[in-house]
């Protein structure tokens, strides 16, 4: 497997302290984490609960294979119909948009191109560093760390990437809502006996910084709903008109669809 830090592709001038390189377990936020903690990988994990994490969930539930692609990028269209498929717009554009409830609501959905500014944005840039990759949100936390424990070895590096939301500015703000995403991922690794967990001794294998995700996870998973309606982002999203989006997100583990990344598309495994 991929040692830590081996990959000759890292971009970032970041340290070994900044690439959490001792851990097998790995977390940071937004692009500049990405690309700091996933070269060297063996995958990454994509968590942008609200909202295309959840939107790809509900898409391969429903069959569907969902083209993430890059935001207001002009080719988008071209794209869909080079692919035959159905391009998601904006939320205030009626229709298929980066909403859940949309895709839920959908008839006929087959084949989806999904532009995002979070976490389509992460699936392009990781696109070329990582050999796997992964969209997690709460509704298949659980089956997508069940899926990395049984099929990559234990010594396997994750890198897992909350993505975050942004600032009018363009800038990076952590969005709690991803942070419990992750620490729900992270958390199903150590159910699912992931290597580097050891009872007596802590969590050798697991960054600081994913421990801590994965305690903010435990804090929150009792009133999950709550925490996802009452946060900025699902505030911002009931403001909107658009509620229903984080009730579907804190669907927590009802969803078995592991949405791994394969010639440019999530599909069902």
């Amino acid at each position: 497997m991929n040692a830590p830090g081996s990959s000759p592709r890292h971009t970032f001038s970041a340290n070994a302290a900044h690439r959490q390189l001792p851990f097998t377990v790995r977390l940071d936020w937004g692009l500049a984490g990405a690309l700091t903690v996933a070269p060297g990988a063996d995958i990454a994990v994509v968590v942008d609960v609200l909202s295309f994490s959840t939107c790809v969930s509900v898409a391969l539930d429903r069959g569907a294979e969902v083209f993430p692609y890059r935001w207001r990028d002009t080719g988008a269209e071209d794209f869909a119909a080079h692919h035959q498929a159905q391009l998601a717009g904006p939320r205030d554009g009626g229709g298929l948009s980066l909403s859940p409830t949309s895709f839920r609501d959908a008839e006929g959905l087959e084949r989806v191109v999904l532009p995002s500014p979070n976490g389509s944005e992460l699936c392009h840039a990781l696109a070329g560093e990582v050999p796997l990759m992964a969209a997690v949100c709460l509704r298949n936390a659980a089956a997508t760390a069940e899926w990395v424990a049984a099929n990559l070895p234990g010594d396997a590096v994750v890198a897992v990437v909350a993505a975050g939301e942004r600032w009018p500015d363009g800038t990076l703000r952590p969005a709690v809502e991803d942070q419990i995403g992750a620490g729900a991922f992270i958390a199903g690794l150590v159910a699912a006996g992931k290597g580097g967990y050891e009872a007596g001794d802590g969590r050798h294998g697991y960054a600081p910084e994913a421990v801590a995700a994965m305690a903010v996870y435990e804090s929150a998973e009792p009133r999950l709903r709550e925490m996802l309606q009452q946060c900025s982002s699902g505030r911002e999203l009931s403001g909107a008109g658009y509620a229903g989006d984080a009730d579907i997100a804190a669907e927590l583990d009802q969803s078995d669809s592991v949405a791994i990344l394969r010639n440019g598309a999530f599909r069902q495994l």
